[in-house]
């Protein structure tokens, strides 16, 4: 596991630029875009960052596929998001898309559809005493909101049996 290490400031910029880049990577795992944008963010030259980059690369620390197929599979477990939320969080980190698809080709859409039934049915359940329009609108609204698509949604309120209500 890796820990903290203080950064000397005398030292030449290669070694600053790897302490810090270490030092971000202890809390979590992060990918080139992101371990880039904070290198830039703490004042490293672009140059050096790139090296830095391509050390830790080398030496298995940075792993864009890796990445992201961990991000994946915690961001549909844990916060229940769709394939399209979750490509669009991977983007903004930096991952290129070839390591997204192979990440969300993982997921399929069995999966997904199960994610999305079982947020309707946990949220469906504490709305009994209210009108089906109203239930109708709140679940399409979560499912919405996790970045599920028309068709999903349909089938899920269609499976709920409330659209007919």
């Amino acid at each position: 596991m890796l820990e903290f290490v203080k950064v000397d400031h005398e030292a030449d910029p290669y070694s600053i630029a790897n302490t810090i880049a270490l030092n971000a990577l202890v809390a979590r795992a992060k990918s080139k875009g992101e371990l880039l944008a904070h290198l830039k963010k703490r004042g490293v030259e672009d140059d050096v960052a790139n090296a830095t980059v391509f050390r830790l690369q080398e030496k298995g620390l940075i792993n864009d596929s890796e990445f992201a197929k961990a991000w994946t599979q915690s961001r549909h477990t844990s916060k229940k998001l769709s394939k399209r939320i979750i490509a669009s969080e991977l983007r903004t980190r930096g991952v290129d898309q070839q390591s997204i698809d192979e990440a969300l080709d993982e997921i399929d859409d069995e999966s997904e559809y199960r994610t999305a039934f079982s947020l309707a049915m946990r949220k469906y359940s504490t709305m009994s005493r209210l009108e089906s329009d109203v239930q109708v609108r709140r679940i399409q609204s979560l499912l919405q909101r996790k970045g599920f698509g028309f068709g999903v949604i349909s089938q899920v309120l269609k499976e709920l049996d409330i659209l007919s209500n």
